[in-house]
């Protein structure tokens, strides 16, 4: 801290409050509210006030106060001592007067008060002729701090355009000294730099607006503030702080078109959405209060759209709807550009909008053919003949060079080719004579190409509705099935009947029903015409019988209202039952079947019966023949593979089909070479009776092993699977070789076991068998 401005000694009252025991001292303390030489005493002690000079340089002890006795007589017999905070180094006291003496520079800012005692004795008894004394050195405070701006710089922001007085924002400054005593710590603040723009409160630091400012002008200012302490007295220490103050955008500006006139061109043959061009409309303000949106006004917002890119804030013109350079060749579009976000309290400046004009130029392209229609809709009657006109298209090129055109029809490939076209003139005619009844409505494509660039193509869709004309005669919907009871009576109805049409009617279908004319003498039937597309067949005579005519068949004449009309002639067949007033649908069709087969219950009855015995013939047939694929020795050979199993150890049997993996045993190295199987059935029977005559030592009987073996090793299709030809393969690869006798060419005789006994312990037992059972042979 420094304080070359400040003079060389500062002058610190230093109190001094003493502190007696309450018994002796019962106000606890004195203190000293003015600078002037009163004495005071309390019981035996005389002090008055003390002085202290602060921030002192010098090398002597600086006196501050005295402390006296009243029994003290000025002959040296007291001697007077100091104790406490700082006594001895900071304070010290004359033993023979009771002067106190500072002997350091005090600083209230780091130690604002001491606590120290006072005590008188005598020097010959050293005994204390005053009560021991506290009190208290309160150090008071000297203006030696500068004021700080601990947040500094400061910055802030202020919409612009805001009014005078406006407070921008506050800054403050603080000051170590003690803000109880004096001036020291009292604070005045000043503006040096930033008139005429802004201002200050002297005593609390608010910046404030001071004039009215655009941020379009400038946007930053500096702003520098002075904190002076001692409230700006001469000798008073200062600081200073910078306020950058930023002005915040509003929308106080509209949008302005840097082009009152722009130029476009757009090509005849550009789609939809194809961008014309840009324009561009300028705003002072940022952020949001630069935002804009365009329109497009007048009749031309049918072919032109405008829309705003909002990174950039160009509005961008769009092709709406198709342009025709042999239409119309140029447009005049007027474009308005507004603020999204206008701010009210400028509405009376004006409207935030602008307009502009913009010119747009059809360039002329060599455009495909086009026709007079989109569509077109032609009629043709059925039936006309092969070559028959349907109608006439007509595209024409619209280009300045009028290309002349060539029309086609685009043909699918799994259709059939109805309708052909004149190449040069767009005439359609048939190939084939059109039904309406297959096909009502025909949808057909035609091309138009110029013969210039057959680029160029268009088409059009043609539509051709075939013309109904009467020339299908009505039916019935469907086959009737119609019965009459045995006790029928006259005039009974026992069916009713309707017809279709598979023609048009403008008018609608009116059907005429009668029976025919070759049937209404003798009938025993009549039809009665309901005059609403229906009719009822009656009868004319009661009574029937099934024996003597089963069938009746009414020929029914039915015409249509057509130009002209048409008559058909349906068969309605009437069956007879064998009923009273209901009819048994299905005891009628039975009987009819019956009828029809010329058969009698009796005789449908007898050809069942032939049927179920030769069915029961037939599954007693099947079931001779499964028992006799059975083979006549089964049981022989199931025996027979227990016996083999049986010597098999190292199996689990039949049965055990996870034991070992059998294609591992059947390795190349000892697979016997594949041959063709032969038809040994029987010849496997014939050995197989013959080895029952003989023992195992025959040659019969080694045959029909060695046929068994063979037949499993060749035939892996064979069981049992893991019999017989584990024997002839599990040594493989082993060191130790195979222990069963089987296939072996050598005798026990001739095998030598020795090598057992070198086998260890675990083969003691085996090796004395084998040793032994030499020994016996030998």
């Amino acid at each position: 801290m420094s304080f070359s401005a400040l003079p060389c000694l500062m002058v610190v009252l230093v109190q001094l409050w003493p502190f007696l025991p309450s018994t002796q001292n019962p106000t606890a303390q004195n203190t000293v509210q003015s600078s002037t030489a009163v004495r005071r005493v309390k019981r035996g002690w005389l002090w008055e006030p003390l002085f202290a000079t602060e921030e002192q340089i010098s090398l002597d002890p600086v006196y501050i106060g005295q402390l006296n006795s009243d029994l003290d007589k000025q002959d040296g017999n007291l001697k007077y001592i100091l104790t406490g905070e700082g006594a001895g180094n900071i304070f010290v006291i004359d033993e023979y007067n009771g002067k106190i003496y500072v002997t350091q520079t005090l600083d209230r800012e780091k130690k604002p008060f001491y606590t120290l005692r006072a005590q008188a004795i005598n020097r010959s008894t050293q005994l204390p002729v005053e009560p021991e004394s506290e009190f208290i050195i309160k150090v008071r405070d000297v203006n030696d701090n500068e004021p700080q701006f601990l947040d500094g710089p400061y910055v802030a922001t202020v919409p612009e355009m805001s009014p005078e007085g406006t407070s921008v924002t506050q800054v403050t400054a603080t000051d170590d000294d003690d803000p109880s005593y004096g001036n020291s710590a009292r604070l005045l603040y000043s503006l040096i730099q930033g008139q005429p723009y802004f201002s200050v409160e002297p005593k609390t630091g608010v910046i404030r607006m001071a004039a009215q400012m655009d941020r379009e002008t400038k946007d930053q200012y500096l702003v520098i503030i002075q904190a002076k302490d001692m409230v700006g007295q001469p000798g008073a220490f200062s600081a200073t702080a910078t306020v950058t103050i930023n002005l915040s955008d509003i929308n106080d500006n509209p949008p302005k078109f840097q082009q009152r006139l722009y130029h476009m061109s757009v090509s005849e043959e550009a789609p939809v959405g194809t961008s014309v061009g840009k324009v561009f409309a300028e705003d002072s303000d940022i952020g949001e209060n630069a935002a804009m949106e365009y329109f497009i006004e007048g009749d031309s917002s049918d072919v032109f759209d405008i829309v705003t890119n909002n990174e950039t804030q160009e509005g961008i013109v769009l092709l709406k709807k198709r342009v025709d350079y042999e239409t119309k060749r140029r447009y005049g579009v007027q474009v308005k550009a507004v603020n999204k976000y206008i701010d009210e309290h400028f509405l009376e400046e004006g409207p935030f909008e602008d307009t502009t004009i913009v010119k747009i130029n059809v360039e002329d392209a060599d455009e495909p053919p086009v026709f007079t229609l989109e569509n077109y809709v032609l009629e043709i009657v059925e039936g006309a003949m092969s070559g028959s006109l349907v109608g006439v298209v007509t595209a024409r090129d619209l280009d300045d060079d009028e290309s002349p055109v060539r029309y086609s029809i685009v043909h699918s490939t799994h259709l059939k080719r109805l309708f052909s076209i004149n190449e040069h003139n767009g005439t359609i005619i048939t190939t084939e004579p059109l039904d309406r009844e297959i096909a009502s409505w025909h949808n057909i494509t035609v091309t138009a190409t110029e013969t210039r660039n057959p680029e160029k193509i268009s088409e059009a869709n043609v539509y051709v509705q075939v013309l109904d004309v009467n020339d299908n005669a009505p039916e019935f919907p469907k086959n009737y099935e119609t019965f009459v009871c045995e006790n029928a009576v006259s005039g009974q109805l026992i069916q009713s009947i309707s017809a279709v049409d598979q023609d048009d009617s403008a008018e609608g279908h009116h059907f005429y029903f009668s029976l025919a004319q070759e049937a209404t003498n003798n009938s025993r039937f009549t039809v009665k015409d309901n005059k609403d597309n229906t009719a009822g067949i009656f009868t004319v005579k009661s009574g029937f019988s099934r024996h003597e005519q089963f069938f009746f068949y009414l020929p029914i004449l039915i015409q249509d209202n057509g130009t002209p009309p048409l008559t058909s002639t349906s068969t309605l067949t009437v069956t007879v039952c064998n009923c009273d007033t209901e009819v048994n649908t299905f005891s009628c069709r039975y009987g009819a079947f019956m009828y029809s087969l010329g058969l009698s219950t009796e005789a449908l009855v007898a050809v069942l019966a032939c049927i179920l015995i030769f069915l029961v013939f037939f599954l007693a047939i099947l079931t001779i023949r499964q028992q006799k694929k059975k083979p006549p020795f089964s049981e022989k050979m199931e025996e027979f593979r227990e016996n083999i199993v049986s010597y098999d150890d190292e199996g689990g049997g039949e049965e055990d089909t996870e034991a070992f993996d059998i294609s591992a045993l059947r390795t190349r190295t000892v697979m016997r070479t594949h041959k063709p199987r032969k038809k040994v059935a029987s010849e496997i029977q014939s050995l197989y009776r013959q080895s029952l005559q003989v023992g195992p030592d025959s040659a019969i009987f080694r045959q029909f092993i060695s046929e068994k073996l063979e037949e499993a090793n060749t035939d892996p299709s064979v069981p049992p699977y893991d019999s017989l030809q584990t024997y002839a393969f599990e040594g493989t690869g082993s060191l130790a070789g195979s222990l069963s006798s089987l296939g072996s060419n050598t005798s026990d005789a001739d095998q030598s076991y020795d090598y057992l006994a070198d086998w260890g312990p675990p083969f003691r037992k085996l090796a004395g068998m084998y040793t032994s059972h030499r020994s016996v042979g030998d």
